[in-house]
């Protein structure tokens, strides 16, 4: 693909195309679920929940003046409230005051915007720092706000490897956020205006996981230039239905940082 053919992508005008067609939703099909089912042997983690939190308390225009992508870790671990937070200002459900998610239709509305409240993501974390929580792999569950553990980190040695071998600055992160997409559930309704708006809400939830690192003295840096095989691979996805869109690593800094 040439460079002015990726741009037909991003300026293709094809909501006239849509109106016309006929999605799953014209045609009556029930939407997918907005969240992976849970293993019934599962091994849930708790979080913290949002009513409790008392991290993320920096006024948002000085989050946004200390906004930086940084490369540099030191290593000190990151507390459950702190990851709770993370996970929550990226992808969590908002609730009304008796605690039950507001909904639209068959949509969840989140802490971040999504086209048509589809909310294609899914967050894997790999997890090496964090107080209290035992490194390996894990799967955010926002509709009850908790972990789902996959594997122990042992069992991710050669996978995870391969990242720190195109991205050295991983292997420092306290964890490291691999955002994947399942296509459909914004194909449900968008068809073939689906990928741009997946490509746009991405920005939408790492610039939330931005501001909200800058809130708690963290740091983090988005990373677009990943092998999608090998990001795959660690988080066991197949490639095809759900598949790596974006990945940040995340902990402490050096307080002289200074990156772009």
């Amino acid at each position: 693909m040439t460079a002015i053919e990726s741009r037909q992508f991003l300026k293709a005008d094809l909501w006239r195309e849509w109106a016309s067609l006929e999605t799953d939703q014209r045609k009556g099909l029930p939407p997918p679920a907005v969240e992976k089912p849970i293993p019934p042997d599962a091994q849930l983690v708790d979080l913290v929940p949002p009513a409790n939190f008392t991290v993320g308390q920096m006024p948002l225009i000085e989050a946004l003046r200390r906004r930086r992508s940084r490369r540099s870790f030191t290593g000190e671990p990151l507390t459950m409230e702190a990851l709770s937070f993370l996970l929550w200002a990226t992808q969590g459900v908002r609730r009304d005051e008796a605690g039950v998610p507001v909904q639209r239709g068959a949509a969840v509305l989140r802490t971040t915007p999504s086209g048509g409240a589809r909310h294609p993501f899914e967050t894997y974390l790999v997890i090496r720092n964090i107080e209290e929580l035992a490194p390996g792999l894990y799967r955010y569950l926002p509709l009850t706000h908790k972990l789902c553990f996959l594997q122990p980190y042992s069992a991710l040695a050669g996978t995870v490897e391969r990242l720190w071998a195109r991205q050295g600055f991983l292997e420092q992160a306290a964890v490291i956020f691999i955002w994947t997409a399942i296509p459909y559930r914004t194909e449900w309704r968008y068809t073939v205006v689906a990928a741009k708006i997946i490509a746009q809400d991405t920005g939408h939830l790492c610039q939330n996981l931005y501001l909200a690192c800058e809130a708690i003295g963290a740091g983090m840096c988005a990373i677009g230039a990943y092998d999608q095989q090998d990001t795959d691979a660690v988080v066991g996805v197949d490639g095809e239905e759900e598949f790596t869109v974006y990945m940040a690593p995340v902990g402490k800094y050096p307080p002289s940082l200074v990156e772009c």
